[in-house]
C-alpha cells in the first residue's frame, strides 16, 4: 500500500501538481509581509539589499515553477532539471527574504521528491532549444538592460536632480534581479514603479528562456517514399476497415509502424501528436502500433490524441489508457440500398428533377481516366470555388487533387451548358468504397447541384464496383438528434439549443441536415485524449489542424492550394 502511494507520488502527474503548489505558495509568500522578529534577525546578519533581492527572486521562481508544471506533467527532462534547480534556490531565498522556515522546508521536501522521481522524466526537448536558451540568456539581459535604461531616461520625473546616465544604466542592470541601484527617487511611488518595471524586464528574460528550454521537438517530416509504400501496402489489404484510412497519405502526416503490421498516422500540432482515424492495418496488430506511437509521444513530451477514431479503434486506444469522447457521426450510403423513391427522399428527388430539367448533367470518372489538361482545369476551378482563402480539413481531407498516385480516386462533375458548375472528389475506401474528400460548386449554379452529383455517383456505383460511400462528418449529431426527439428531456433539449446557437457561427446543424436527407447510416466517431487536464490543448490543436483557428496549421492551409506532388 505504501509502495503504491510512493510510486504514484513520484509520477509526472503528481510531481507537476506538487510543483504547482510550491510555485503558488512561493508567489504568495513573496507578496506577504514577513514577521518582524524574523526580519530583525535577517537584517542583523545581511545587508538590506539581500532580503529585497531574495523577495523578488522568490516571486520570479514561483512564477516559473507554475509555468513548469505543464512541462513536468509531460515528463520533460529539462523541465525536471529546471524545477530541481529552482526549488533548491527557493529553499535558500525563503530563508534569506524573511527567515520563512516553513516555505523553505516545503521547497527542500520538493527537492527530495524531484531527485527520487528523476527516472520518470525522460521526454527530450527540441534539438535546437539549448542554443535558443543560450542566445536568450546572452542577448536577453542586454536587450532588457537597454529597455530599462531607456525607460529610466525617458521617465525621469521621480528621480533626484543630478542622476547621471551611468547611474540609470547601473540601476537597470541591478533592477533586473531585484537589487536596489544607485538612482535616488524623490517619492516612494516612483521607486516602486521603477523597481517593479525593471523586475518585470528581468522576469521576461527568464520566461522567454524557460519557454525555449521546454519547447518540445518538432514533429517528424513528411512521409518518406518507403513509408508511403508501406502504408499503401497496408491500405491495399486492410483499407476497407476505415473510410479515413486513405487520408494517411496526406503530404503533412507521418506514420508510426508497429511490430505486427499496423501503423498510426499522425502529425504534431502545437505539442500534440494528433492521429486521425483508425490505425492502418490488421486490427490484431493495432496495439503494437499504438504502443509505439504513445512511447514516442512520451519521449518527446507530446500530448497524444486522436480525432475521428471509429468505435473499435476508440476501444483499442482506451485499453492503452486514453479517454474517449463521442465527437459526432459519419454519414455512410450503401449503394445497393440507395434509391430516390419513397416519401423520405422526396426533397432529394425534387432537387435532382429540377436540376435535370434545367439541363444539368453529371459524369463520374476515375482520376486516372482524366487528361492532364482536364485535371489542371478542374484543380483551378476547385480553388476558385473554395469558400474563403483557407483549405480546411485534416482528418477527412487529402489536400491535393489529381495526383497520379491517386489514380483510383473518383471525380463527380456537374455540367450546365457544357460548363462545369460543381465537383465532388472521393478517395478510395478499400476496393469497394469511396470517401468524400472535396465538395465544391459554383456559387451561381442552381440549387440542388450537390444532390444531383450524389445521386449521379450512386447510379454509377455498380459500374465502378462501389458498395459504400462515406459522405461528410456531422459533429455532435447525436446531441442534435436526441434533442429533437419527442419527449426529449431538459438536458437533451439544452444540448441541442446550445448547438443551434453555435450553428450561427459554425455549420453544425446545416451540415447534419445536408447529410441526413440522404437517409444514411450514421457511424459514430470519437475524440481520444489523455485526460481532462489536456482536453483544452487537444481541442486547440484539432482546430488548428483543421484550419478553424489561427496557427501554423491554418497558415499552411491558407497558403496551400490543391496541387499535385
Amino acid at each position: 500500500m505504501v509502495g503504491r502511494f510512493w510510486a504514484a507520488l513520484l509520477t509526472p502527474k503528481w510531481i507537476s501538481r506538487l510543483v504547482l503548489v510550491v510555485g503558488v505558495a512561493s508567489v504568495a509568500s513573496s507578496l506577504s509581509p514577513t514577521l518582524d522578529a524574523r526580519s530583525e534577525v535577517i537584517n542583523s546578519l545581511v545587508p538590506p539589499v539581500f532580503p529585497a533581492a531574495a523577495s523578488t527572486g522568490t516571486a520570479a521562481i514561483g512564477i516559473m515553477l507554475i509555468l513548469l508544471a505543464r512541462g513536468l506533467r509531460r515528463a520533460k527532462r529539462r523541465a525536471w532539471a529546471v524545477a530541481l534547480l529552482l526549488t533548491t534556490v527557493a529553499a535558500a531565498t525563503h530563508l534569506l527574504k524573511g527567515l520563512d522556515i516553513e516555505e523553505s522546508v516545503m521547497c527542500t521536501a520538493m527537492v527530495v521528491l524531484l531527485v527520487l522521481a528523476r527516472k520518470n522524466f525522460t521526454a527530450r526537448p527540441a534539438t535546437r532549444s539549448l542554443s535558443a536558451v543560450l542566445a536568450t540568456l546572452v542577448i536577453g539581459p542586454v536587450v532588457a538592460t537597454a529597455m530599462g535604461w531607456i525607460w529610466l531616461t525617458v521617465d525621469a520625473r521621480g528621480q533626484e536632480h543630478g542622476t547621471s546616465p551611468v547611474d540609470r544604466l547601473v540601476q537597470a542592470v541591478d533592477g533586473l534581479v531585484g537589487v536596489p541601484g544607485p538612482v535616488a527617487f524623490n517619492n516612494e511611488r516612483s521607486q516602486v514603479i521603477a523597481t517593479t518595471a525593471l523586475a518585470v524586464f528581468g522576469a521576461a528574460v527568464l520566461l522567454v528562456a524557460l519557454t525555449a528550454a521546454l519547447r518540445p521537438p518538432a514533429g517528424p517530416g513528411p512521409l518518406s517514399e518507403s513509408d508511403e509504400e508501406r502504408l499503401r501496402a497496408l491500405l491495399d489489404r486492410w483499407g476497407k476497415e476505415d473510410s479515413l484510412g486513405y487520408f494517411a497519405l496526406r503530404d503533412d502526416r507521418a506514420a508510426m509502424f508497429g511490430p505486427g503490421g499496423a501503423a498510426v498516422s499522425y502529425r504534431v500540432v502545437g505539442g500534440v501528436s494528433l492521429a486521425a482515424g483508425d490505425p492502418i492495418g490488421n486490427p490484431d496488430a493495432w496495439r503494437g502500433a499504438i504502443d509505439a506511437w504513445l512511447e514516442e509521444a512520451r519521449e518527446c513530451g507530446w500530448i497524444p490524441a486522436v480525432i475521428g477514431a471509429g468505435e473499435d479503434a476508440a476501444r483499442a486506444y482506451q485499453r492503452c489508457g486514453l479517454d474517449v469522447l463521442e465527437l459526432g457521426d459519419e454519414a455512410i450510403l450503401h449503394a445497393p440500398r440507395f434509391t430516390l423513391d419513397g416519401r423520405e427522399m422526396r426533397g432529394v428527388r425534387q432537387a435532382v428533377s429540377r436540376c435535370e430539367r434545367s439541363g444539368l448533367s453529371t459524369e463520374v470518372r476515375r482520376i486516372r481516366d482524366l487528361g492532364e489538361a482536364e485535371v489542371e482545369r478542374l484543380r483551378a476551378l476547385a480553388n476558385d470555388w473554395r469558400d474563403g482563402n483557407v483549405e480546411r480539413g485534416y482528418s477527412m481531407a487529402l489536400g491535393r487533387f489529381g495526383a497520379p498516385e491517386d489514380g483510383d480516386a473518383v471525380v463527380v462533375l456537374a455540367r450546365l451548358d457544357d460548363e462545369p458548375v460543381g465537383l465532388l472528389h472521393f478517395v478510395p475506401w478499400g476496393r469497394d468504397g469511396l470517401s468524400l474528400e472535396l465538395m465544391r460548386r459554383n456559387r451561381t449554379s442552381p440549387n440542388g447541384v450537390i444532390e444531383t452529383m450524389v445521386a449521379g455517383l450512386m447510379a454509377a456505383a455498380p459500374a465502378l464496383g462501389v458498395e459504400r460511400v462515406s459522405l461528410n462528418f456531422a459533429v455532435f449529431r447525436g446531441v442534435l438528434a436526441r434533442g429533437e426527439q419527442l419527449g426529449a428531456g431538459p438536458t437533451a433539449r439544452l444540448g441541442r439549443a446550445l448547438l443551434m446557437g453555435a450553428s450561427r457561427f459554425w455549420q453544425i446543424d446545416s451540415l447534419y441536415r445536408s447529410n441526413d436527407k440522404y437517409r444514411p447510416e450514421w457511424v459514430p466517431r470519437y475524440l481520444v485524449y489523455p485526460g481532462a487536464g489536456e482536453l483544452a490543448g487537444v481541442v486547440t490543436a484539432v482546430l488548428q489542424a483543421e484550419a478553424f483557428v489561427p496557427g501554423r496549421s491554418a497558415k499552411r492551409a491558407e497558403e496551400q492550394e490543391l496541387v499535385s506532388r
